[in-house]
C-alpha cells in the first residue's frame, strides 16, 4: 500500500522539476536573445545611417554640388553623375545585411529610378550642353518627389520601430 503514495508523489515531482527545468531553459534562451539584440542594435543602427547618408548624397541637389560640369561633354557629364550613384551604392552595399529586405528594396529603387531619370532627362532635346543638363536635372527633380525621399521615410520607419 505504501507503494502507491510514493508513486503518486514521484510522478508529481517529476512533472514539477521538468517544468521548472523547462522554464529555467526557456528563461535561459530569453535572456541570451535579449543580449544578442542589444548588442546586434548599435551596428543596426550604423548600418541605417550610412543608408540614410547615402539616400541623401544622391539626392539631385547634393549631387549636382559634388559633381560640376567644368569642361565635360552632356554625355560625359551623365555618365559622371550615375558612375557617382554607383559609386556610393558600391560603397555601402554590405549594408543590406543588416536591414529589413524591404529596406534595402526600396533604397536600391530609389538608386535605380534616380539614375533612370538621370538617363531620361539627358536623352531629351532640350539639352545641348553639360550645364544645360544640370539645370535640366534640376528644375524636373523640384517638380516632383526625389526618389529617395521615399527611401528616407522607410528607412526613418525602420529606425523608430527598433528603438
Amino acid at each position: 500500500m505504501a507503494i502507491v503514495p510514493a508513486i503518486i508523489v514521484g510522478v508529481v515531482a517529476y512533472f514539477l522539476i521538468s517544468s521548472f527545468l523547462g522554464n529555467e531553459e526557456n528563461r535561459r534562451k530569453y535572456h541570451i536573445l535579449k543580449e544578442t539584440k542589444a548588442q546586434a542594435l548599435p551596428t543596426r543602427l550604423a548600418a541605417y545611417e550610412r543608408l540614410t547618408l547615402f539616400l541623401e548624397r544622391i539626392k539631385p541637389n547634393s549631387l549636382l554640388v559634388r559633381t560640376s560640369p567644368e569642361n565635360v561633354s552632356k554625355a560625359q557629364y551623365e555618365n559622371m553623375l550615375v558612375a557617382s550613384i554607383e559609386q556610393e551604392y558600391d560603397h555601402n552595399i554590405a549594408q543590406q545585411i543588416y536591414v529589413t529586405d524591404d529596406c534595402w528594396n526600396v533604397v536600391r529603387a530609389a538608386k535605380n529610378s534616380t539614375i533612370q531619370k538621370i538617363r531620361q532627362i539627358a536623352l531629351s532635346d532640350k539639352t545641348q550642353t553639360a550645364d544645360e543638363l544640370r539645370n535640366l536635372i534640376i528644375n524636373e527633380f523640384m517638380d516632383g518627389r526625389v526618389p529617395s525621399e521615399t527611401a528616407l521615410s522607410v528607412v526613418r520607419k525602420e529606425v523608430m520601430e527598433l528603438l
